[in-house]
């Protein structure tokens, strides 16, 4: 039997009294994740929003132009002088397991340089949606020599 008799025999064989069509559970998971997916994306935007913003007002509290906080390699380059990191550190954040550890100890120094406690940066290590802001939108002064170099 070629080929083409095959799919044409196949074709002819389908019956739709075989294949019933989806049960209304699951058009009702179909909407149910529909709408939780919709309601993860909009907390997701909120979160990330948040985060921009809070960026934005550190880098301004620093003295530095707050939109260098949404440009990629930018924000951690100003990030390392904020902290008294050297240039090189960039390529810290290049290398699998080691960039972890540079950005917690990045995010210590970022606590010190804002007169924070150690307990703050585990804080902005955690939970950075709240600390985060919490740094850039309180009282917290930035004072460089504060951070460790």
């Amino acid at each position: 039997m070629s080929m083409t008799n095959l799919v044409v025999s196949t074709l002819l064989e389908f019956r739709p009294e075989h294949h019933p069509a989806p049960s209304g559970h699951s058009a009702l998971g179909g909407v149910l994740g529909l709408i939780f997916g919709l309601i993860g994306a909009v907390i997701g935007l909120g979160v990330a929003a948040v985060m921009v913003f809070s960026m934005w007002k550190l880098f301004a509290k620093a003295g530095q132009p707050g939109w260098m906080a949404i440009v990629p390699i930018m924000n951690l380059l100003v990030l390392l002088k904020m902290t008294n990191k050297p240039v090189w550190w960039i390529v810290l954040f290049c290398i699998p397991g080691v960039n972890a550890i540079a950005m917690i100890l990045l995010t210590i120094s970022l606590a010190q340089a804002f007169g924070q406690s150690m307990g703050f940066a585990i804080g902005m290590l955690f939970l950075p949606v709240i600390f985060y802001p919490m740094l850039a939108f309180g009282s917290a002064r930035y004072s460089p020599q504060m951070a460790y170099a």
